[in-house]
């Protein structure tokens, strides 16, 4: 399945805070938070922030 995307500026993150959040644990949304037009951060759902930082393999540590 995959996972829908959206790009929003800084301003539109803090206006729509709540429904960011919302659309990541519920719907699996990732939304890329920009300030002039560059991706500076995200807000992901929590299977893929773990994924992010914990190896696949625990043999691999």
């Amino acid at each position: 399945m995959a996972q829908a995307a959206q790009d929003l500026s800084t301003r539109e993150v803090r206006a729509k805070l709540a429904d960011v959040i919302n659309d990541a644990a519920a719907y699996g949304t990732v939304t890329f938070i920009t300030s002039r037009g560059r991706r500076i951060a995200a807000v992901v759902p929590v299977a893929v922030g773990e994924a992010a930082i914990e190896p696949a393999d625990p043999s691999d540590s």
